[in-house]
């Protein structure tokens, strides 16, 4: 009777330390997904277009003027361990403003700055250049042109911001182009319009 109680005892304890034993070596061995494949970082941020009314204050809009526009950003060249300080890392860009009536058209460079104010609304801003099939000087000039004194150009842009979707957004923008006093006739010109935009 002893004898059968004991080795009863004795398989248990056997069946308890191989079971302990095989979860412990299950353990060490790496799970498939313990090491999720690396992401290869996109160079695209974000794609908009959209349409702009041309310098609606000034000649280039006088009779009514329209834009076909178009923006490519690019990935922040680096990140930030804070959130706050990422807000300060621009995104470049590369765009373009296409007239629909032969007046100026343009094409631009530059930065943006994108803020949050909630995780559905934003502002930006954003800084660079453009080069122009515009009128540099005021002679010769037709009714619906403005002399913007050189090229390239200054721009600013402004926008304010709705998130659809963790894609898409749509966006109100003005823009500014001048020539801020490096060269003569520096009226500038100003559109307005509005934006898709779909992030990658």
């Amino acid at each position: 009777m002893r004898s059968g109680i004991a080795t009863g005892l004795g398989l248990l304890v056997f069946t308890t330390l191989g079971a302990s034993g095989a979860h412990a070596a299950d353990a060490k061995r790496p799970s498939p997904t313990a090491y999720p494949a690396a992401t290869q970082p996109s160079l695209l941020s974000e794609f908009r277009i959209g349409f702009s009314a041309q310098d609606p204050w000034g000649p280039e809009g006088r009779d009514g003027s329209a834009n076909l526009t178009g923006e490519i950003l690019f990935a922040k060249p680096f990140t930030a361990s804070d959130l706050f300080t990422s807000y300060f890392i621009p995104r470049p860009h590369i765009g373009g403003s296409l007239n629909f009536d032969g007046r100026t058209s343009f094409a631009y460079a530059g930065l943006t700055w994108t803020f949050n104010l909630t995780p559905t609304f934003f502002v930006e801003g954003s800084l660079g250049g453009a080069i122009h099939n515009g009128e540099k000087n005021p002679y010769g000039l037709s009714g619906h042109h403005q002399a913007l004194g050189c090229s390239p150009l200054f721009r600013e842009s402004g926008s304010v911001g709705v998130r659809l979707s963790a894609n898409w957004s749509v966006m109100a923008t003005v823009e500014h182009l001048s020539n801020a006093g490096a060269c003569s006739e520096n009226r500038g010109l100003t559109n307005i319009g509005a934006r898709v935009g779909y992030t990658f």
